[in-house]
């Protein structure tokens, strides 16, 4: 937890905090807390509303499900999500020798300084094609 949270949330250190400060400076950070508060309770109403509409179009089915004479069961792999494949790398598409050392670059994202360098010395890409 922040220094600031365990401040705010101990009594005597949030009152130490707070000494200095005027009443109209008390008033406005308690109207402001008291906004944060408001937010928030609006925030879990409406997800409990919508965790109750989800679970009554839950339960909707179901009912459907059993008049029809269906169950869970009979659905199969049918509810299973698929699993996402991850894409391959990419491959090198430019190839430097520098030092005895083999640099390659995909030509995405930023320019590695070997090729910017060769790059400024007035030599084409096309020339470190792999």
């Amino acid at each position: 937890m922040s220094e600031f949270l365990e401040i705010l949330t101990h009594g005597r250190r949030f009152k130490a905090a707070v000494k200095d400060l005027s009443l109209e400076e008390l008033r406005d950070l308690a109207a402001k807390l008291d906004k944060i508060l408001t937010e928030r309770e609006s925030m879990a109403e409406e997800e409990q509303q919508a965790i109750a509409a989800r679970n009554a179009k839950i339960e909707e089915i179901r009912q459907q499900m059993e008049a029809v004479g269906l169950s869970i069961d009979d659905l199969g792999g049918v509810a299973v999500k698929a699993v996402s494949k991850k894409r391959a790398p990419r491959p090198a598409k430019y190839q430097i020798e520098v030092n005895g050392e083999v640099i390659q670059w995909t030509g995405q994202g930023r320019m590695p300084t070997v090729f910017k360098n060769e790059v400024n010395k007035g030599r084409s890409m096309d020339d470190f094609l792999i």
